[in-house]
């Protein structure tokens, strides 16, 4: 009985022997923390000062420098780059005055607005709506016509059919197949349209 006392007894002081051995260890891990802690949050406050004091230069930085280049004509070519909502925009010389389309492969013919198509002395009458064409919005009366004459850079593009829409119809001039298809190519690669007659 008594061997078993001392026995316990003896693995008590060694367990009480060990925990004092601990102490100083355990202190250490405390204040490494506590310094690990505080380091921490000087590097943080720093941080947040560091980016606070010029928000203007990092507006900057992430502003987008998109600017598409101008079209590059040579002699019967033309090379265009998309717009950021990756369309292809051309300045079109019809009848001498300069009007905006943009390309459209999905359009068979070239389809205009009747502001537009106004300036350049095509002027539909109520009764030339005889053609329907379908829109997002449905089903629309538009009003066939002939273009004389496209210039789209160096090239050029006679007799073209075209359509007239109301101009609540159409948001923009479409550019479409009936002037495409009379090129010798046209096509799309990396954000470019290449037009060759």
């Amino acid at each position: 009985m008594r061997r078993g006392v001392k026995a316990a007894f003896g693995l008590r002081m060694q367990s009480v022997a060990r925990n004092k051995r601990a102490l100083p260890v355990m202190r250490q891990i405390l204040i490494l923390a506590a310094a690990a802690l505080l380091i921490g949050t000087y590097v943080a406050r720093f941080a947040d000062q560091a980016v606070a004091v010029n928000p203007a230069s990092q507006a900057a930085a992430v502003q987008s420098s998109y600017e598409p280049r101008q079209p590059t004509t040579s002699g019967r070519s033309l090379i265009l780059d998309s717009d950021r909502q990756g369309h292809f925009k051309v300045e079109a010389r019809i009848d001498g005055r300069l009007i905006d389309f943009m390309i459209d492969t999905g359009a068979s013919l070239v389809i205009m607005r009747e502001s537009d198509a106004a300036q350049i002395g095509v002027r539909p009458r109520p009764s030339d709506y005889t053609a329907t064409v379908s829109t997002a919005n449905g089903k629309i009366k538009a009003a066939p016509a002939k273009l004389e004459r496209i210039e789209v850079g160096g090239i050029t593009v006679y007799d073209v059919p075209a359509l007239v829409l109301p101009d609540e119809a159409l948001w923009q001039n479409l550019l479409g197949m009936s002037f495409l298809s009379r090129l010798k190519r046209y096509e799309y690669a990396n954000g470019r349209m290449v037009l060759e007659h």
